[in-house]
């Protein structure tokens, strides 16, 4: 894939969705944080509903680790995962209270250190809560980069962000990360994505394969 078909992609996708944002409702890094270490194999909509009442209640580190594990289970127990995501974030409060002052860390290499907390989310918060630019490969992103070639079908998650970040201005990475997310989550998604009417059949892979068998069915 040469640079212009990369422009044309950024290009077209940001037509699409000149809006993107992180969807999670957060107020500041710590509420972030703690919103994605919680979407993990979850959606947004159902963290924002657990979370719309649990930053009413906890709003420090301290308050996490005041109450027993079995309370703030419940208090998360529609998330998936919720027991050890509530392990994950009552050792995560500690630490920021033994090490950081109750403070969410500002640097990747520290974030990434904290429990629950992997090089997505550390990527989501450096760039959302402290303007750094990055790029945070989820399912969605994913996807989306394998069938428009921006990436390779055996690549992982890794390898992924190394070729968006090789390929996409430094620049634009975060605002890229979210309009891949919004053009794969309403769009492009994974059972039934709109192909007939995309404006980037012309250099999907992807599409112009599922195209092409739907025009075979419509023969036979």
């Amino acid at each position: 894939m040469n640079a212009a078909d990369v422009r044309h992609i950024l290009d077209c996708i940001g037509e699409m969705f000149p809006d993107a944002h992180c969807e999670l409702v957060h107020s500041n890094a710590f509420e972030l944080t703690i919103a994605v270490l919680l979407s993990a194999q979850c959606t947004d909509a159902t963290v924002n509903k657990v979370t719309v009442d649990l930053f009413q209640k906890y709003k420090t580190p301290e308050d996490y680790v005041s109450v027993p594990p079995a309370e703030l289970e419940q208090d998360i127990r529609r998330i998936g995962l919720f027991r050890s995501k509530a392990k994950h974030i009552q050792k995560l409060c500690m630490i920021l209270i033994e090490k950081y002052g109750s403070d969410i860390p500002s640097e990747h290499d520290q974030l990434v250190q904290l429990p629950g907390v992997g090089r997505k989310t550390a990527n989501v918060v450096v760039s959302n809560a402290f303007g750094v630019p990055a790029i945070a490969v989820d399912t969605h992103v994913e996807r989306v980069s394998k069938r428009l070639g921006l990436a390779g079908w055996n690549d992982s998650v890794l390898e992924v962000e190394k070729k968006l970040m090789k390929r996409i201005p430094r620049d634009e990475w975060t605002l890229t990360h979210h309009r891949l997310i919004f053009f794969g989550r309403y769009h492009c998604k994974a059972q039934n994505p709109q192909c007939q009417i995309c404006p980037l059949l012309d250099v999907c892979r992807e599409g112009k394969k599922r195209m092409k068998r739907s025009q075979v069915r419509k023969d036979k």
